[in-house]
């Protein structure tokens, strides 16, 4: 049976059948949770230090700090921790795990966000830990498939806004018992999607609704093996939107994270630019579905960061406008750095091409497959 928590009320579906009367469950039948595009608030690179001796010193107090301005964050869009519905965190040291984690948890103590915790280069240099997070004020459910255990951290496997499903970091774990399934890395990739779709299932969609998914591995050598697994699952017409880069796990049993959102859509298409096709790797370019394009971390040459980065968003670019859409219709921005200290001359550019308005990215220095070293990766909506 699937447990469906309502806007954090946790009930299961029978209990919920029977406490509505024929009047409600029409209207359950036919509510916006479940028939709409939601709005997304996304709240990037948030870290609480400041250049002076009463920055929070350990783990534990930037953990705290950071998730309190995010509360900041979140109530001047009029939302709160029960809104948030996906989170990325990123560690300067795999070894705050347990203590970030201590403190997290009492922020999300019931039907946390889905998540995916990293070890990154971070941008502050007096920052060990860093967040983005996806919040909605739209009604949303936490997904728990009944044949995947729950987790013991403080996240869910899925959290569903309307159409749109937001995925876990799925590592390779035993849907029954919880432990590490170890092997090499397509024994793990396999079993990752096993997981995934487990939860894609739960949630009534399945692999073909996957439009972005963020692979992090822990040794980039790993990408071609991970790759010819990944395709065993992806629809090969129209693979999602996909960024894949290095990041440290948080066990050191796992070589692969996968992290995914999907949204059901009779609208999907892919993006190609003009003369564009599909390349060898299993991902689109883009997947347009209706009023939302979900892009894939791109990438391109050129002299030193800045000379890569304007080129990348002269390809991000066209693909908005093969589209229908531009830079102002940008929602969200990702920018993975092979190293970080690029990072000032990388978002010089981004500020100069997308102007006045555009959202902040999340930017850490997490190492790419092959030898460039800035990779953006967007998320557009029709406005």
């Amino acid at each position: 049976m699937i447990t469906i928590s309502i806007r954090r009320l946790r009930l299961r579906p029978a209990t919920l059948l029977r406490a509505l009367p024929a009047t409600a469950l029409l209207l359950a039948a036919t509510s916006p949770a479940q028939a709409q595009r939601p709005e997304l608030v996304y709240l990037s690179n948030i870290a609480a230090t400041a250049p002076d001796d009463a920055a929070p010193a350990t783990i534990e107090e930037q953990t705290a700090a950071t998730l309190d301005l995010l509360g900041e964050r979140l109530r001047a869009h009029g939302l709160g921790y029960e809104d948030v519905v996906a989170m990325n965190v990123f560690l300067r040291d795999s070894r705050h795990f347990a203590g970030m984690n201590e403190v997290y948890r009492g922020y999300f103590a019931t039907d946390p966000p889905t998540r995916a915790t990293v070890e990154a280069d971070l941008p502050d240099a007096d920052a060990l830990v860093q967040i983005s997070a996806v919040a909605t004020p739209n009604d949303t459910e936490a997904i728990s498939p009944a044949g995947l255990r729950s987790p013991s951290l403080p996240y869910s496997w899925g959290v569903r806004a309307g159409d749109v499903l937001f995925i876990a970091g799925a590592t390779s774990r035993d849907p029954e018992s919880y432990q590490p399934v170890r092997g090499d890395v397509q024994t793990q990739t396999r079993r990752v999607f096993g997981n995934i779709g487990m939860v894609l299932e739960a949630a009534g969609m399945d692999y073909g609704d996957l439009v972005a998914c963020k692979v992090f591995l822990d040794d980039v050598r790993l990408w071609g093996a991970m790759n010819a697994a990944y395709r065993e699952f992806v629809p090969a017409d129209s693979p999602p939107a996909r960024a894949a880069v290095r990041g440290g796990l948080m066990n050191p049993d796992f070589l692969v994270e996968i992290q995914c959102v999907a949204e059901a859509s009779d609208e999907r298409r892919v993006v190609l630019r003009e003369g564009q096709r599909l390349g060898r790797s299993p991902l689109s370019p883009a997947i347009a579905t209706g009023e939302r394009v979900w892009l894939s971390g791109m990438l391109a040459a050129g002299e030193g960061a800045e000379g890569e980065a304007r080129n990348t968003l002269e390809r991000l670019g066209a693909t908005l406008e093969a589209a229908g859409l531009g830079f102002a219709d940008v929602e969200d921005v990702w920018v993975y750095l092979t190293d970080v200290r690029d990072a000032e001359a990388v978002l010089g550019v981004l500020a100069e091409a997308m102007g006045e308005g555009a959202p902040e990215p999340t930017l850490a220095g997490l190492p790419l497959v092959g030898r460039l070293g800035v990779e953006i990766q967007m998320t557009a909506v029709a406005r």
